[in-house]
């Protein structure tokens, strides 16, 4: 599995921005047909929710590829 680290400068970003983000899609279209078809999953649950909010600390799964999100902490949560 290959690791990718993100830095975010928001307290979170969507799930299909933040394929697009890491470089494992090139358009929003593509990451969203992934998602409907199950192929990501969030912190180890499969998740088809596209607009899903990735914060701190989760980590996303898609393929071969592992995203692990760093962010500032949500002050709203």
């Amino acid at each position: 599995m290959e690791k990718i680290d993100i830095t975010l400068k928001t307290p979170f970003i969507k799930l299909e921005q933040l394929m697009k983000l890491a470089s494992l899609t090139d358009t929003g279209g593509f990451a969203k047909t992934l998602i409907q078809n199950g192929e990501v999953s969030v912190n180890g649950a499969v998740c088809t929710m596209r607009g899903k909010k990735i914060r701190n600390g989760d980590v996303v799964t898609v393929d071969q590829f592992a995203v692990h999100v760093t962010a500032p902490e949500d002050e709203t949560a």
